[in-house]
């Protein structure tokens, strides 16, 4: 079963057992699918997204979520962060495991020898072979985080 039936099916179920967050989540990715499709790749054709374009929308709905929980928190706003947290919970369901702190500084410092990085001006080098190699494994902020870091010292 693909992505887009796994959704599909998971929001069947989520309306069944009347669980009104993961309905609501479920419906916000598979409309931000369904928009993404009405658009036309360069020879006219409409957009069809595979799995990995379907992955690839919901790591950034995720990012939109974390971006909220932030902004929510400078706020002091608790119940938005509340249910944002508890969206992103279920977007992180269909993601690939999240890397840990350690295991991104671990890949980080393996591609600054690689790159041959010693300073916060590489940060460039680094970055770019660093998030292709991690994928969505991890969150670009938290890598950035990490290799600033790494650099600094």
């Amino acid at each position: 079963m693909g992505l887009r039936e796994q959704l599909s099916n998971d929001l069947k179920d989520a309306m069944r057992q009347r669980q009104e967050t993961r309905k609501r989540t479920l419906r916000s990715v598979i409309a931000a699918l369904k928009q993404a499709e009405t658009e036309l790749d360069s020879s006219g054709e409409r957009i069809h997204l595979d799995d990995e374009g379907i992955l690839a929308l919901i790591v950034q709905q995720a990012k939109q979520r974390r971006d909220s929980i932030r902004e929510y928190a400078k706020g002091g706003r608790q119940d938005l962060v509340d249910e944002e947290q508890a969206e992103l919970a279920i977007l992180e369901e269909y993601m690939p495991r999240q890397l840990t702190r350690a295991e991104i500084e671990a890949e980080a410092r393996q591609v600054i020898d690689e790159v041959g990085a010693s300073g916060p001006r590489d940060i460039g080098k680094v970055m770019r072979p660093l998030l292709d190699r991690l994928g969505d494994r991890a969150d670009g902020r938290e890598v950035n985080l990490v290799v600033r870091e790494l650099l600094a010292d």
